[in-house]
């Protein structure tokens, strides 16, 4: 387990360039499994859930060429279907929660997969029903092997359908999407989520030769094909990691231009952030942050407490929640932040509090944040990671903090975010990486 040892205080100057969105390339790497062909992926995140999700394809024969530092090459020709029967696999998959999400390409070219209880932050129940009622309607069978803890999905031949999704799961819709394509027939998805990672996934597959129309919104039909051919596809810059460099230029009353965010595919994220008092310039591509010496939290036109909420595409991403939650510990004014989808999410506000932040836990989904800006500055202490989110939010709060914080467990941020410290301490950041 390593450790982050945060000077704070310290303004950032200069560019930061986002890594490849985190949440895509999970659903566009399983999709790769879907043709015999070649399949180019650029923009790649160097990130741990990445990597263990590459290195479990490897493993069931799926040929992966690293092209460049951000681009790799798949070609899942021959796979060994043995290799699903494994102990490894159980334990690697069940390690990983984007593992769910070869499900749908298998059962679609194969007929057969194995799905052991998927890993993943600890943020609440994130129940796996959307993924396997979409497919159950497409003809899967499931069946539970209760002396190897998995999930045996067997078909001899999907058929498409219509189904009213009960949520609108991001994950869920992917999965579903890249069993429907080579499906018998004609599947309709009602309540389909529209994230831009999800209308990335469905102009990946239409490129690959796949018939999805309604892409962007919640009604997607999708015509069968007999195969599917290779492609080249580039992954979009993550929005989250984009919101996370945002909060640290607030906190940190910093300058700093976030080069080629990919603006229109940022939804709602621009506008929350200004409701927050931060000043965002869009130039081209880029987004310039000037420096704030303070921010103040806006009200509602009624002049009632601002609420921030996460909701589905178009709404505010919930991965989000946790770092304006953060940013708004130092500005003035209130804020209510309603976290709906987890229930586990707003826990290490506690951290925050022992910090000196005006935080009231209502309930495991809101919190009211009382903000009394710089007057209220944060005190630097010592933190654990819990999960992804989390574990950024620490982050940004330690780099606003005045004196020398801790934050451990920090491979939790290293899942999803790529040579963190490095790439903030090259733009005037003062982390230090220790192992233990």
């Amino acid at each position: 387990m390593s450790t982050f040892i945060v000077e704070g205080g310290n303004r950032l100057h200069g560019e930061i360039q986002p890594q490849g969105a985190k949440n895509e390339a999970l659903q566009i790497i399983c999709a790769t499994l879907l043709t015999d062909q070649k399949v180019v992926v650029e923009n790649v995140p160097d990130i741990l859930d990445i990597n263990n999700l590459i290195s479990l394809l490897c493993d069931m024969g799926v040929k992966v060429e690293k092209l460049s530092p951000s681009s790799y090459s798949f070609c899942a020709k021959e796979l060994n279907l043995g290799y699903m029967d494994t102990p490894e696999f159980a334990s690697k998959a069940a390690s990983l929660r984007g593992s769910v999400m070869i499900v749908g390409p298998l059962i679609a070219r194969m007929g057969y997969a194995v799905l052991p209880k998927p890993g993943g932050d600890k943020i609440g129940r994130r129940r796996l029903d959307t993924h396997f009622i979409g497919i159950q309607k497409l003809g899967a069978d499931f069946e539970y092997v209760a002396d190897r803890r998995v999930y045996e999905i067997k078909a001899d031949r999907l058929t498409g359908t219509y189904m009213l999704l009960d949520e609108a799961s991001v994950t869920g819709t992917a999965n579903i999407i890249m069993a429907a394509v080579l499906a018998h027939g004609t599947t309709t998805i009602y309540n389909a989520a529209c994230e831009p990672y999800i209308q990335q996934l469905c102009r990946m597959l239409n490129s690959m030769g796949a018939r999805i129309s309604g892409v962007g919104s919640n009604l997607l039909t999708i015509e069968g094909v007999e195969s599917l051919h290779g492609t080249t596809h580039s992954i979009l810059p993550d929005m989250i990691e984009i919101g996370s460099f945002i909060g640290m230029a607030a906190m940190t009353g910093s300058e700093l231009t976030i080069k080629n965010v990919s603006y229109d595919n940022l939804g709602i994220m621009p506008e929350i952030f200004r409701r927050l008092g931060i000043s965002l310039q869009c130039d081209g591509d880029d987004i310039i942050i000037p420096a704030h010496d303070g921010y103040e939290i806006e009200t509602f036109i009624d002049g009632s407490i601002m609420t921030i909420a996460d909701a589905p595409w178009p709404g505010l991403s919930p991965d989000l929640l946790s770092i304006m939650l953060v940013v708004a510990t130092q500005a003035q004014g209130s804020v209510l932040i309603h976290q709906k989808m987890f229930e586990s999410r707003l826990f290490f506000v506690d951290k925050l509090i022992d910090m000196g932040a005006r935080i009231i836990l209502c309930d495991p989904h809101r919190a009211a944040v009382i903000g009394s800006g710089r007057l209220n500055s944060l005190k630097a202490t010592n933190m654990v990671s819990p999960d992804i989110r989390a574990g950024i939010a620490m982050l940004i709060a330690a780099m606003g903090a005045k004196g020398t914080s801790f934050i451990h467990n920090i491979d939790q941020i290293d899942r999803g975010y790529q040579d963190i410290d490095k790439r903030l301490n090259a733009i005037g950041a003062n982390i230090m990486r220790v192992s233990q």
